[in-house]
């Protein structure tokens, strides 16, 4: 029995969401500004009325008022409360449940442990490093033993750096508390970092449901694809089928002369069929063309029209008869001046196909 079932979710945004959570699962709901993943973590809460049913271990809690349905939820802005030190906003629900002075006590060091925070007890938020408020606001969150946590984007006003510590930190904690978790972000490196499975949210739809490494490599529509970083993709014809690889040729229309080349070879390929391949930029080796190319490898030649630092990466823009492909070089390796003839290279297994809805 899942933790939590969505059945027929619908609003004036959200378009007929089903979706199952298992229990301790943590939940990613990826998608861009405007998809729909806000108000459907307010409709879980109960602050937004709906059509279609919310189930909590099996059991209807529509029409429960927000308080009583055992959440447990982490905003944006993380809005600890600025007059009461650290101690007193982790205990603040748990006063509001009326417990008793011991337990109150007992969880607030299991809090303070579990976060790492018990050096910050009698500080106060204005006192506190972003990456510390983080820490205080999951505490006051999950201190009063909620059924469910919700998080809406709470890490996106945390600097790069901080971001990465925090993100490994709250995969550990949340794994530690067994807490079933809905996340919200539209940062698909986060999504891809934290998420047991992620749900891609369109336009108030679900696009496609699946676990972080069958998003990354298995996009089963164009819009995954390229939220989850593939840059290229290729229209192709499939002209043959062997048991392990198959031979296509790219028709894009702005190129005016076909290339065929290998990839490996996918159930769903029949031959004769177009279809649409995914590359990752990581994925494209650039060579140049009086160099001799791996027989293993496909290529396509191209003149390189941009290229951009990204750290420790240059993000490189190739012109192949007028199509753009997007590799991305080490910068350790990276030697090529714009407008230089390049070979694209990438191997046959490094090209995945767009499955469609299943």
């Amino acid at each position: 029995m899942p933790a939590i079932e969505l059945k027929n979710i619908s609003n004036f945004i959200c378009r007929n969401i089903s979706l199952r959570i298992a229990d301790a699962e943590l939940m990613v709901l990826l998608g861009p500004t405007g998809a729909g993943k806000t108000t459907l973590l307010n409709i879980v809460s109960g602050l937004i009325d709906h059509e279609g049913s919310i189930l909590f271990d099996g059991v209807s809690i529509d029409g429960i008022p927000v308080n009583l349905r055992g959440i447990g939820y982490l905003l944006q802005d993380l809005a600890l409360f600025p007059h009461l030190d650290v101690a007193s906003n982790i205990t603040y629900g748990l006063k509001m449940q009326k417990r008793r002075v011991d337990e109150i006590k007992a969880r607030l060091d299991e809090m303070l442990e579990l976060m790492n925070i018990a050096d910050l007890v009698r500080r106060y938020p204005k006192d506190l490093s972003g990456g510390e408020r983080q820490r205080v606001a999951l505490a006051r969150a999950l201190a009063p033993f909620p059924r469910v946590l919700l998080m809406d984007e709470p890490m996106s006003n945390l600097d790069p750096l901080i971001k990465e510590i925090i993100t490994d930190e709250f995969k550990s904690i949340q794994r530690k508390a067994g807490i079933t978790t809905i996340y919200v972000t539209h940062d698909q490196n986060e999504a891809l970092s934290l998420g047991d499975r992620i749900s891609v949210l369109n336009n108030g739809g679900i696009e496609q449901i699946g676990a972080p490494d069958e998003l990354f490599y298995h996009p089963e529509t164009e819009f995954v694809a390229r939220f989850v970083g593939f840059k290229n993709i290729l229209k192709v014809s499939i002209i043959e089928i062997k048991q392990h690889e198959a031979v296509v040729y790219i028709n894009n229309e702005c190129i005016d002369q076909p290339s065929k080349i290998r990839v490996k070879n996918y159930p769903v390929f029949e031959k004769g069929k177009e279809i649409s391949l995914c590359i990752h930029p990581e994925s494209i080796v650039l060579k140049r063309v009086n160099i001799l190319v791996d027989s293993n490898l496909n290529r396509m030649m191209g003149k390189i029209v941009d290229r951009r630092n990204n750290g420790k990466n240059i993000r490189t823009t190739i012109d192949i008869g007028g199509s753009e492909v997007h590799a991305l070089v080490p910068k350790a390796l990276f030697d090529f001046k714009i407008h230089e003839d390049v070979w694209a290279c990438f191997a046959p297994d490094a090209a995945y196909p767009l499955c469609g809805r299943r």
